[in-house]
C-alpha cells in the first residue's frame, strides 16, 4: 500500500489529490423497488399506445397496423428510457422515488450511448425474462451490476445518504508544548489528506499495515516540520498532533483575516440604508 492511497478501498474513486469518493453502489433492494416501478411505468405507457394505435389505426390494413404496434413498443421500452435517462444525467422515474442514479463506471455521468445500450439489454433481460436475468446477474456482481450495465460499462449508486465526517484529530497532550512551539509547513493536499485518512481509519487497519503506512507517513510529514518530536513517541500521536495543531493555527488565522477586514472594509451603508 502506497501512502497516496492510505485508506482507499478497492470501490472507492480517487481525485488527483488522493481524496477518496465514496459513491456506494445500490443494493439489491433498491434496485428491485426501482425497476418495479419503472416497468409499471412502460407497461401503462404501451397499454395507452395500443389503445392510440387501436383507435387510429384499426380499421385500416393488417400491414400498417403492425407496423404501428411495432414502432409503439420500440418507441415505449428503448426510446423512452435511453430519452429520459439520457436528459436526467442516468435517472429514471423509479431512480427519482428511490434516490438513485446511474452513472459510467468512472463515476462521470452517462451519456445517450450508455442509456441506449442498457434501455437495449432491458427489452430482454427485464421484460422478455421478467427481470430474472438482471437479478441474477445483480446478486452476485460486487456493484449491482445488471447485463446491461456491463456491456454498457455503468452501475447504478445511491445518491440519498447520511454523510458522518470522522471526528478531527485530538492533541496528544505529551506533544502538546511541542507541536505549540514547532515549525510546522503547511502541508501538501496529498498528504494533508492522506493523514486525516490514516488517523481516522487507523483501528480498522491491520497491525502490520498499520504501523508500516504510520512510519512512512511520518516519515514524509516530518520533512515539513522542525524540530523533530521528542524521540520514543508513538508515530501516531505525532501525526495527530502535527493535524490538530494544524487545525488550531488555520482557525486562529481565519479568525484573524475576519477581524481585519471589519476593521479594514467600511460597513456596507447602501445595504444598511435599505434594509
Amino acid at each position: 500500500m502506497s501512502s497516496a492511497t492510505v485508506g482507499v478501498g478497492s470501490d472507492d474513486l480517487v481525485t488527483g489529490e488522493a481524496v477518496a469518493l465514496d459513491l456506494p453502489s445500490a443494493g439489491i433492494g433498491l434496485r428491485i423497488l426501482s425497476g418495479m416501478l419503472d416497468i409499471t411505468i412502460g407497461y401503462v405507457l404501451y397499454a395507452l399506445g395500443v389503445w392510440a394505435v387501436s383507435l387510429l389505426f384499426g380499421r385500416t390494413d393488417g400491414a400498417l397496423i403492425a407496423a404501428a404496434f411495432t414502432a409503439l413498443t420500440v418507441l415505449v421500452f428503448v426510446g423512452y428510457p435511453t430519452a429520459f435517462e439520457t436528459l436526467t444525467r442516468g435517472k429514471t422515474v423509479g431512480h427519482y422515488a428511490t434516490g438513485l442514479r446511474t452513472v459510467r463506471d468512472d463515476a462521470g455521468p452517462i451519456t445517450v450511448r450508455h442509456a441506449f445500450t442498457r434501455a437495449m439489454l432491458g427489452v430482454v433481460e427485464i421484460y422478455l425474462f421478467v427481470g430474472m436475468p438482471a437479478l441474477a446477474s445483480a446478486a452476485f456482481s460486487r456493484k449491482g451490476k445488471r447485463l446491461g450495465d456491463y456491456l454498457a460499462g455503468t452501475y447504478v449508486v445511491r445518491e440519498r445518504q447520511t454523510v458522518t465526517l470522522p471526528p478531527p484529530a485530538q492533541m496528544p497532550p505529551p506533544l502538546a508544548y511541542w507541536a505549540r512551539t514547532a515549525d510546522i509547513a503547511p502541508l501538501p493536499d496529498a498528504l494533508a489528506a492522506n493523514l486525516r485518512q490514516f488517523v481516522a481509519r487507523a483501528p480498522s487497519f491491520a497491525p502490520h499495515v498499520r504501523e508500516v503506512t504510520g512510519r512512512q507517513l511520518l516519515a514524509e510529514t516530518l520533512t515539513h516540520v522542525s524540530p523533530a518530536p521528542p524521540a520514543g513517541i508513538h508515530p501516531e500521536w505525532v501525526l495527530a498532533a502535527v493535524l490538530a495543531e494544524r487545525r488550531t493555527r488555520d482557525a486562529a488565522r481565519l479568525e484573524r483575516d475576519r477581524q481585519l477586514r471589519e476593521r479594514l472594509v467600511p460597513p456596507d451603508q447602501l445595504g444598511s440604508s435599505a434594509s
